[in-house]
């Protein structure tokens, strides 16, 4: 474990805590969050679960054309944390809004359609934490945020992000204390905006790099200055919605 990441015991109570905080805050009766397969969510579904209890806490799977062992492994890693949890198909939804929008305003670039995913998800998270008084958990960790490797106003579109102040290989070592799964833990993740842009370099960037230029500022080569380069990038994902500081005239 690399000397500058939080003690996962000492991290888990703590924002375990703070859940019930953000709950009687709000005045919610439990939380939900989107169960994808991938290390982060199954990490905060098991934060969730322990803050909240078994009543309190949910996962959704939500699939869109994903791989089976995306639903594969969201669903064992609902059953090794035991978390009530749910299915939501939002594939055909996908598919006639992008069809509609594209019948409508024209032809959708790759990315649109890839960001349509997200915020569908979250719509449906709030729809079921409505139901419930609930409220909904993003399960984005500190790199994502920084580096702006995610949709706006979709994984980030929640009510709280547990592992929003976690670097990658925190949550790592968290989900190991937490007693996911191994080949959840082992899987990769996504490649990020960043690592994908470092394809065919000769130092592709890694989470350990990410990691280390967050916590301390420091990276070896150019690491530093691509990192950077990314968060300046991406800084617009990072505000709330902009607006005018109109004078009374």
């Amino acid at each position: 474990m690399a000397h500058f990441y939080r003690d996962p015991a000492s991290t888990a109570s703590f924002i375990e805590n703070w859940i019930r905080a953000e709950m009687k805050r709000s005045s919610a009766d439990g939380a939900v969050v989107g169960l994808s397969g991938g290390i982060d969510s199954a990490a905060a579904a098991a934060l969730l679960r322990r803050a909240c209890g078994r009543d309190g806490a949910l996962a959704v799977i939500m699939p869109c054309r994903n791989a089976p062992e995306d639903e594969r492994d969201a669903r064992l890693a609902a059953e090794s944390i035991d978390i009530p949890v749910k299915k939501v198909d939002i594939t055909e939804t996908y598919d006639f809004l992008a069809n509609s929008i594209e019948v409508s305003c024209g032809k959708l670039g790759r990315g649109a359609r890839a960001d349509l995913k997200p915020r569908l998800r979250m719509a449906a998270l709030y729809a079921v934490a409505a139901a419930r008084n609930f409220l909904v958990a993003g399960a984005a960790n500190k790199d994502e945020l920084y580096l702006g490797d995610f949709t706006k106003y979709g994984e980030v579109g929640a009510d709280m992000l547990p592992l929003g102040d976690l670097l990658a290989g925190e949550v790592t070592e968290l989900a190991r204390y937490l007693k996911v799964p191994d080949v959840i833990i082992n899987r990769p993740r996504a490649g990020s905006s960043l690592r994908d842009q470092a394809q065919g370099s000769d130092a592709s960037l890694t989470y350990g790099d990410i990691d280390r230029y967050i916590a301390t500022g420091s990276a070896e080569s150019d690491a530093g200055a691509r990192i950077k380069e990314a968060y300046e990038g991406s800084e617009g994902k990072r505000e709330s919605v902009r607006i005018p500081a109109v004078p009374r005239f």
